[in-house]
C-alpha cells in the first residue's frame, strides 16, 4: 500500500493552498485531483484582499501580480433607475484595496507550481478518490483511488482532508451530512464581449428591473454575467427559447443585439444549481472537511474561494505540528472548526439576509427603486458604510495570516 502523511482530496484553491503550506512545513502531502488540468469555466475567479495579503506573505505576490487580471474596487446596483453603491474597497485598510479577477486556472497553476518545488509535495492529476479506508475503530486511514488509465489503488494517510467541493464524495463516504438552507435562486452564467461603450470598468454591477436580476463582472475582453432565476425554473425558462433570453438580458443591462448575439445557443448558458449549507461537525477521526466540503456558500459576494483558502491556512497552522509528530487527534481537528466556524456562520447569515432583502423581492418584482430597503437607503446616505461593506466582503471576519513556517518574505 502506498503511504503519505496527509492526503488532500481535491486540487482546488483550498486543496492546493493546504498542500503548499503543509509541504513548506516539511509534511509529506499528496493532493489527488480528478481532472487532467485546472481549466474550468465559471469557477470562482475572485481573489480577495485577505488572500492577496496572504500571497504576499508566502512570497508569491509579485508573481501573482503578473497574471492577467482586472481589479474590482466597487460594487454598484441599479434598481429600476436608482443606483446604490453597495460596497467600496478603495478605502479599506491594507495594501490591496480591490478584488483581483484572475482566471482560477492561473491561480491554481501558480499554487501548484510553487508547491512542486517542495520535496514533500506530490500532485496526482487524473486521480479520483473512490472511497475511504478505515481501521477497526472506524478511524479514516486513507483513501481508495482510481486513475484515468484504469489503475486502482489505496493510499494510506495519517490524515485525509476533503477539499472536493459542494458535492464531496469524501464527505458522503464518511457519513457527514450538511444542514441545508433554503435558497431562492439558481444562476445562469454567460460571457459576452465587453460592449464598446462599457462604463463599468473596475466594478461589479448588479441590475434589477421587472422581476429580473443580473450581475456583471468586468473581465477585460468580456463581461462575466450571472443571470438569476427562480430555484428550479431552468427547464421552464429554456423552453421559451434563446432569443427571448437574449432580448431580456439586453433590455436589463442596456446591451445591444450585437453584444447579446455572442450568446449563440443554450450551450453557452451554464446552469449553477445553487445550494447552501454547513456541516454541524466538520471532522471525524482521521478526516477533516474544509471549504465547500464543509460549508457550501451562496454565490452572493463571490466569497466562497476566499473562505476556502482561509480554512486551508488555519488548518495548516493548527495541524502541521501534530502531523510532523505522527498522529492527528480529533481534538486537533476540532480546533480547526472552532477557528473557522465564526467567519463561516457570519458570512452565511449575511448571505441569507441578502437573499431575503434583495433576491426574493427582486425575482418577485416587488423590489423598487423608489422604495428601497432600509440598509440600501443607509448605504446611499452614509458613504462610510460602503467602506464597511467593502471590508466585510473583501477581508471578512477573522482573516488568516500565513504561518511562520510558510513565509518567504513579501514577494519573489
Amino acid at each position: 500500500m502506498e503511504r503519505t502523511t496527509c492526503c488532500v482530496v481535491g486540487g482546488g484553491p483550498a486543496g492546493l493552498m493546504l498542500g503548499l503550506l503543509l509541504a513548506r512545513a516539511g509534511v509529506r502531502v499528496t493532493v489527488l485531483e480528478k481532472h487532467g488540468d485546472f481549466l474550468r469555466d465559471f469557477r470562482g475567479d475572485t481573489v480577495h484582499p485577505s488572500t492577496l495579503r496572504l500571497l504576499d506573505e508566502l512570497g508569491l505576490g509579485e508573481r501573482f501580480a503578473r497574471l492577467p487580471s482586472r481589479k474590482l474596487r466597487e460594487m454598484r446596483m441599479r434598481i429600476d433607475d436608482t443606483t446604490v453603491v453597495a460596497a467600496d474597497l478603495r478605502h479599506i485598510p491594507g495594501g490591496h484595496k480591490y478584488i483581483a479577477m484572475v482566471p482560477q486556472w492561473d491561480f491554481l497553476d501558480l499554487l501548484a507550481g510553487e508547491a512542486a518545488t517542495e520535496p514533500s509535495f506530490t500532485l496526482r492529476m487524473r486521480t479520483r478518490a473512490t472511497g475511504l479506508l478505515t481501521d477497526s475503530s472506524g478511524r479514516v486511514t486513507g483513501v481508495r483511488y482510481r486513475s484515468d488509465d484504469g489503475t486502482s489503488g489505496e493510499l494510506a494517510a495519517d490524515l485525509t482532508v476533503a477539499c472536493d467541493g459542494r458535492h464531496s464524495l469524501v464527505r458522503a463516504a464518511a457519513g457527514l451530512t450538511p444542514v441545508a438552507y433554503d435558497v431562492p435562486i439558481d444562476v445562469w452564467q454567460v460571457a459576452v464581449p465587453t460592449p464598446p461603450d462599457a462604463a463599468e470598468s473596475g466594478r461589479v454591477f448588479l441590475s434589477v428591473r421587472d422581476g429580473q436580476i443580473a450581475a456583471t463582472m468586468d473581465r477585460g475582453e468580456y463581461y462575466q454575467t450571472s443571470y438569476l432565476i427562480k430555484k428550479g425554473a431552468d427547464a421552464e425558462l429554456r423552453a421559451h427559447g434563446i432569443d427571448r433570453f437574449r432580448d431580456r438580458l439586453g433590455a436589463l443591462l442596456g446591451w445591444d443585439h450585437a453584444t447579446t448575439a455572442a450568446i449563440r445557443s443554450w450551450d453557452d448558458v451554464k446552469l449553477l444549481e445553487v445550494t447552501m449549507g454547513r456541516l454541524p461537525r466538520w471532522y471525524t477521526a482521521g478526516l477533516l472537511c474544509i471549504g465547500d466540503a464543509a460549508h457550501t456558500m451562496s454565490p452572493v459576494g463571490g466569497v466562497g474561494v476566499n473562505l476556502a483558502v482561509q480554512d486551508a491556512v488555519a488548518a495548516a497552522r493548527i495541524l502541521a505540528g501534530p502531523l510532523r509528530r505522527g498522529r492527528v487527534g480529533v481534538r486537533d481537528l476540532a480546533r480547526v472548526q472552532k477557528r473557522r466556524v465564526l467567519p463561516t456562520v457570519v458570512t452565511q447569515k449575511q448571505q441569507l439576509a441578502e437573499h431575503e432583502m434583495l433576491l426574493r423581492p427582486a425575482l418577485a418584482g416587488t423590489l423598487r427603486g423608489d422604495r428601497l430597503p432600509v440598509p440600501l437607503r443607509m448605504l446611499r446616505r452614509v458613504p462610510p458604510l460602503r467602506t464597511v461593506a467593502g471590508y466585510l466582503g473583501g477581508v471578512g471576519v477573522r482573516p488568516e495570516h500565513a504561518p511562520e513556517f510558510a513565509r518567504r518574505g513579501l514577494s519573489r
